[in-house]
């Protein structure tokens, strides 16, 4: 059996028969990043004991180490982006895998495969693969061709989580960094997953940074949810609130 909780943003509790998978930790909030929704995790002293945590990218509202170090098994094994396994380790995690995408390490009974990702910073996604079932991470990238050859090597997907905010950098012309909607939809029509989970869109700069440093689609989740009607019809779409389980 498959369960996924959104906890926030893109922070996904992924339940494998029993074998649990943490993506993305974010558990705290600092000046222009407000998660825009209330954690369904509170913090990570109240995570249940864990198989694994990948890591897509060193942002910190995807690498939120300071409030990670609240778990308390510092043996748990983290997956994560190159460049990225020695500040793990310097938090006091030791068990740190970099993975380059097609890459595979296994935490615990779960099979992690890294794939490609464009974002601001070096970054992958993730395929999951345990107890019959196969999910797809999105993290934040942006929709790029190379995310077509996930779906050659991994054609049944049960699970896709997919950012859809369209994130873009007002100082930098408005230069686009993570999916919008529709290009998650595509994405959604290429991987043919039975079902999808949109993430990545409460987040807010606040009420200064929105106007002056960030630009997205905030909260609208029935951007996709319509863009996906249209572009994949066979895939399931669930909005899925913080907090709420999902048996896939």
């Amino acid at each position: 059996m498959l369960t996924v909780t959104r906890v926030v943003h893109a922070s996904v509790l992924l339940d494998f028969g029993g074998a649990r998978i943490l993506t993305d930790p974010w558990f705290s909030e600092r000046r222009f990043y407000y998660q825009g929704e209330p954690r369904g995790i509170a913090t990570a002293a109240d995570l249940p004991e864990l198989a694994g945590i990948v890591i897509s990218h060193e942002h910190y509202d995807h690498c939120d180490l300071d409030a990670l170090i609240e778990y308390p098994d510092r043996t748990v094994p983290f997956a994560v982006v190159p460049g990225l396994a020695a500040k793990v380790r310097a938090a006091g995690f030791a068990n740190v895998t970099e993975l380059a995408p097609w890459q595979t390490t296994r935490l615990g009974p779960v099979a992690v495969t890294a794939a490609p990702a464009k974002h601001g910073v070096p970054e992958v996604t993730f395929v999951l693969r345990a107890d019959g079932h196969t999910v797809y991470f999105g993290a934040d990238t942006l929709r790029i061709a190379e995310l077509d050859e996930v779906a050659r090597r991994f054609p049944d997907i049960d699970l896709a989580l997919l950012p859809i905010n369209g994130l873009r950098i007002r100082p930098l012309l408005n230069h686009q960094v993570v999916m919008d909607a529709a290009e998650a939809a595509d994405l959604t029509r290429a991987l043919r997953p039975r079902l999808s989970v949109p993430i990545h869109y409460a987040f807010t700069s606040g009420p200064i940074g929105d106007r002056v440093m960030t630009k997205s689609d905030r909260n609208r989740p029935d951007l996709y949810l319509d863009a996906a009607a249209d572009l994949a019809p066979d895939t399931k779409v669930h909005i899925l609130d913080p907090g709420i389980s999902l048996t896939v």
